[in-house]
């Protein structure tokens, strides 16, 4: 039976068609007990009879001289222990026979960076792709063919023909350290998260007004100082009640060698990871610790409550130097051609006040506030440009004017994301109405752990089209994709992560992957039962889908 995606199988005759072929397939087939699966969904794929079994005898074959195919190997050989418990012997393509899962890349222009072939038979199973990235990909597939309800010591692999590539080239996540801090071992496991959904990009909220989260070695204090707060605002403080907090001393931040830890960690997963450096606004965690940072000059303290922070930084040259000195050491850091500095939430009421900063704008020759953000941004934009990098910041760096060269974040809807594409510039969207994952995900709140507010149930998310169609066929070339948030305000654990984030993620990977015409809610939601199965097996926490 052939399909071109999953949104045909609940159109009338071929829905018939399709209840008749997966019940022979599944009398034919014993140990095969779900139709496969996939999220997200493949561009095309063909059904064929029987299965390939994976025994502990089964061998894993790549190009023996190819280091980079044999770590992908490697990974498949942990998905495969995960599930069945015993690891397959890796072995040379010349020497491989029969029983075997084989990787090669070759010649195959119409897949692109990132697509593969997949082909399981009684024999065994291929897996061909242009480039290690589709691999890679072609292996995340195979995990999801696995049986949820294996037999001991095997697990039997439908026979498929299938043909997938990425519709976007950007499918990120990002994750705030700063409200909440987390451990390089859960960074890991969220990597690992995304990597499962087929996203590759991880973008790093590391600095904030609550926290400053990474090591900078010519400025000690961000980290002795910016990383900690003395205690933390409990709950969401209700008008005309006291604001509490819970007396307890929160922070922590990541060495430089942990940094170079999870960037290879991620490499490994095809997962860039992009570093986020707030400015000019949410500042405050690294004005606390350099007080001459700030427009006032007053000591403060890191930040114990959320929200939005008046304290900014300066325009003068010597806090252009210490930013630099920053990118400088994160550049270094992170392979990224990427790097990410916020812009966004800027108050001006600091630069407003000050007769310094508005004698600077005179003499600047700019009209408003508005302009010297646009000023600040452009100069660090041609820092960032001239160490071979290029900036991303979210939509408020379009107010006075776009740097020339940065790539615009929408959050703030998707008008931020038409404005910067029908400039030329590059978008990454991402709207709060359907890809930020602190929001609930009930209408009934009380059922749910304490959120930031708004509603974005898993349909809303799947129902997002991230390309406008108020857009020409030139301007779309400017969308990059779609990236899902988690702000952590109110997410104060791993588990509380998780939850937030899964299974939204399956929603969000499968509009950043497949084409729009296969979309179908329906045939998705169903996909969904399968997919929390292997949340259970993985251990990992999720909302319990509603029915």
């Amino acid at each position: 039976m052939k399909t071109s995606g999953y949104s045909f199988f609940i159109k009338t005759l071929l829905l018939c068609m399709f209840v008749l072929l997966f019940n022979k397939c599944t009398q034919e087939n014993k140990t095969v007990s779900e139709f496969p699966s996939i999220i997200p969904a493949p561009v095309s794929m063909l059904i064929g009879k029987g299965q390939f079994t994976i025994t502990p005898q089964t061998q894993i074959a790549y190009p023996g001289e190819n280091s980079e195919i044999r770590k992908i190997g490697e990974y498949l050989n942990e998905l495969v222990n995960e599930y069945a418990g015993f690891y397959l012997s890796l072995i040379e393509l010349d020497n491989a026979g029969a029983n075997c899962i084989s990787l090669q890349t070759g010649d195959f222009p119409d897949l692109g960076q990132e697509g593969y072939n997949l082909k399981s038979s009684k024999k065994g199973v291929q897996i061909t792709a242009g480039q290690p990235n589709g691999l890679f990909y072609g292996i995340i597939t195979l995990w999801q063919l696995f049986p949820t309800n294996q037999v001991e010591n095997t697990l039997a692999i439908p026979a498929v023909e299938i043909m997938d590539k990425p519709r976007y080239k950007w499918r990120g996540a990002h994750l705030d350290v700063c409200r909440h801090f987390f451990s390089v071992e859960f960074v890991k496991k969220y990597i690992d998260i995304l990597a499962r959904h087929k996203l590759n990009m991880f973008h790093w909220h590391l600095t904030e007004d609550q926290g400053w989260r990474i090591e900078i070695n010519k400025y000690p204090l961000l980290t002795e100082v910016g990383a900690w707060r003395d205690e933390t605002v409990i709950g969401r403080p209700r008008r005309n009640t006291p604001v509490q907090f819970d007396g307890i001393r929160h922070g922590g931040f990541y060495t430089q060698d942990e940094i170079r830890d999870v960037i290879q960690y991620a490499a490994n997963r095809y997962i860039t990871v992009i570093p986020e450096i707030e400015m000019p606004g949410h500042a405050q965690a690294a004005i606390a610790a350099y007080p001459e940072l700030g427009c006032t000059g007053e000591k403060v303290s890191v930040r114990t409550t959320w929200g939005i922070s008046p304290y900014i930084y300066n325009v003068e040259d010597e806090t252009f130097e210490f930013l630099e000195n920053v990118l400088s050491e994160v550049i270094d850091l992170f392979p990224s051609q990427y790097i990410h500095i916020g812009g966004d939430e800027a108050r001006k009421d600091q630069w407003e006040a000050s007769k310094r900063i508005q004698q600077q704008i005179k003499d600047l020759g700019l009209q408003n506030e508005d302009e010297l953000q646009s000023y600040f941004i452009k100069r660090i934009e041609k820092f960032i440009n001239s160490k071979g990098k290029n900036l991303i910041g979210w939509d408020e760096i379009l107010e006075g004017g776009l740097a020339p060269n940065a790539t615009v974040m929408s959050w703030r809807g998707i008008s931020g994301g038409i404005e910067a594409a029908r400039e030329g510039h590059d978008v990454i969207m991402s709207p709060t109405t359907h890809c930020y994952f602190d929001y609930y995900q009930s209408q009934n709140r009380e059922q749910e752990p304490l959120a930031i507010g708004g509603y974005l149930p898993v349909d809303t998310v799947y129902a997002f089209e991230p390309t406008p169609a108020e857009l020409s066929e030139e301007e779309t070339k400017h969308i990059l994709g779609v990236q899902a948030n988690v702000w952590t305000e109110y997410i104060s654990t791993t588990e509380g992560v998780e939850y937030m984030l899964l299974p939204r993620l399956c929603a969000l990977s499968e509009i950043a992957w497949s084409p729009k015409e296969i979309r179908d809610w329906e045939d998705f939601r169903a996909r969904l039962n399968t997919q929390v199965k292997r949340y259970e097996t993985m251990g990992w926490n999720y909302r319990p889908l509603d029915e």
